[in-house]
């Protein structure tokens, strides 16, 4: 363990961390506004064209019963300043998602002084794994639920009368809230980890609502995807199995506690 630190110490210690992490999003963000063409060109604007991988790959394992052959729709920049402000928002999120394995070294910088020294060895491990599961979590929202809706949304119509006319700034939200989301939800097991280890929760306990837990998965599934079945089972297996692997850790952390009071 650390010295001890008062309250205002923390505050200070914690600003601290906080800019260097500002410096570096920023850093990574400028060099994605300076490479915004080619962002835009060949990762945002690519979901929607019909020879995307995802739309081709569904194409095929569907047997053509799920494919995407054309755009139905335009995006529109309807306020001023819209499309100068969706590049600055674009930078800053690709500035978050490339600087976050930077973000777990600060915070876990930030928290290191309260923790033993065996603990304190295993900051690489946790900065490895957390960022891991953050990049999948990231590329199955691009891959998959951006896909899935952007596809669904865009071809809908309630009569050929309305034509789908969208604000940029919506089909970037739709993008950016399916890709950042999924980062967030994919470090389930990291969560459960810390959680197990703080004794709030148990293996028997997450055994026992595991059916619960499903129901919940489904239901967020139906939320943040297109509603019919197949997208929302394509989102609910992986959560699950990220459910299924927080379970093992509870129960490795509850072994390994075990032994420590052993000895």
């Amino acid at each position: 363990m650390g010295k001890q630190m008062s309250f205002l110490d923390h505050l200070e210690e914690l600003r601290k961390h906080l800019i260097r992490i500002f410096i570096v999003v920023i850093l990574f963000a400028t060099v994605a506004f300076i490479y915004s063409k080619y962002i835009f060109d060949y990762i945002i604007f690519a979901i929607a064209k019909p020879d995307f991988i995802t739309y081709k790959t569904m194409c095929k394992i569907t047997s053509g019963a799920y494919c995407f052959d054309s755009i139905t729709y335009n995006f529109q920049s309807l306020e001023m300043g819209e499309q100068f402000s969706t590049d600055i928002w674009m930078a800053i999120t690709f500035g978050v998602i490339f600087a976050f394995p930077f973000i777990l070294w600060e915070i876990w910088k930030f928290i290191s002084p309260a923790l033993y020294s065996n603990e304190k060895k295993h900051a690489l491990s946790f900065i490895v794994v957390a960022s891991l599961l953050f990049f999948l979590g990231v590329f199955f929202g691009y891959f998959i639920i951006a896909p899935l809706s952007i596809n669904f949304f865009g071809n809908y119509k309630v009569n050929e009368m309305v034509s789908n006319d969208f604000k940029l700034s919506s089909f970037i939200g739709l993008i950016k809230t399916s890709v950042l989301a999924s980062g967030v939800m994919f470090e389930l097991p990291v969560i459960i980890f810390f959680l197990a280890k703080l004794g709030l929760v148990d293996s028997a306990g997450l055994k026992k609502y595991r059916k619960v837990m499903l129901i919940v998965i489904l239901a967020l599934s139906a939320i943040i995807t297109p509603p019919d079945i197949l997208s929302q089972i394509i989102v609910a297996i992986p959560v699950m199995a990220l459910y299924e692997l927080s379970i093992y850790i509870a129960k490795f952390m509850e072994k390994k506690e075990k032994s420590l009071v052993k000895k």
